[in-house]
């Protein structure tokens, strides 16, 4: 099942993907059940497919391929930093680039949605607690970043974080450490890989987390990117008002945001 958070003259409404079009599914995309037809998918605003101002919690550094390109050595637990609600943009919504950084960098990321809460849960259990999967931009401000010396200003800035445009429910993803997942940025594809890199997959993810952080339904957890960021490039690439970027993930589908300035 397709779940989309739309926007209608009631506010923000969850809606399920039927058949290319959009079924009703009442207000809160956690307890989705499908009604009546609102209209044609390209007819309907998207929005970002997410609660009202979820924790989103973010690892960095869990590709080996991405850690390499970078010169850093294999972390030997996930890395966490945190992005918060203001950064969050929905499909078509445009990544707007502040006047205080010159080095935005993209990152496609598989991002996982929590269904239930979720505290101290073993491994073993843990994807029992995932309700669906998403396409996650980590858009990331580098000269921010890296100039501070830790990961949050950079990572969080308003508009920084892309989501959607839709959760596919677990059921439909059979193991979600073999997906495909790339990055396109006006038509070239400049990340190309497979959730199999990952260092650690979904559910030590989300059993990590949950140690330490209690997960709330609606959570999110965007979990790293592959190799091909644009800060490793030669020369490096980064993005720029006008461009146009794509995450695009197996069984998922994709996420295009446009880039303006601020």
């Amino acid at each position: 099942m397709k779940i989309v958070s739309y926007a209608s003259d009631r506010g923000p409404r969850a809606g399920i993907v039927d058949d290319g079009t959009v079924r009703d599914a009442g207000p809160s995309i956690l307890d989705a059940e499908p009604g009546d037809v609102v209209g044609a998918l390209d007819d309907v605003q998207l929005l970002a497919p997410v609660v009202d101002r979820p924790k989103i919690v973010c690892v960095g550094l869990n590709y080996r391929k991405h850690a390499e390109e970078g010169g850093q050595p294999i972390p030997p637990n996930p890395i966490l930093f945190a992005k918060f609600p203001n950064a969050i943009v929905g499909p078509g919504e445009p990544i707007l680039v502040p006047p205080i950084t010159r080095q935005v960098d993209y990152e496609a990321e598989l991002g996982v949605v929590i269904g239930r809460r979720t505290a101290a849960v073993e491994q073993r259990d843990a994807l029992d607690h995932v309700l669906g999967y998403t396409c996650i931009n980590d858009v990331s401000a580098r000269d921010l970043q890296f100039g501070d010396r830790q990961w949050v200003r950079g990572k969080a800035l308003d508009t920084f974080c892309p989501i959607g445009p839709w959760i596919v429910t677990t059921d439909e993803i059979a193991d979600p450490q073999t997906l495909g997942i790339r990055c396109i940025v006006n038509g070239d594809k400049l990340q190309d890989s497979t959730t199999a890199d990952m260092i650690f997959g979904v559910a030590e993810i989300v059993s990590f987390v949950s140690q330490a952080i209690t997960l709330d339904p609606g959570d999110v957890i965007a979990t790293g990117t592959p190799e091909g960021v644009g800060f490793a490039r030669t020369p490096p690439v980064y993005l720029h008002p006008g461009d146009v970027v794509s995450v695009d993930i197996d069984e998922i589908g994709t996420l295009t945001n446009p880039v303006a300035s601020r």
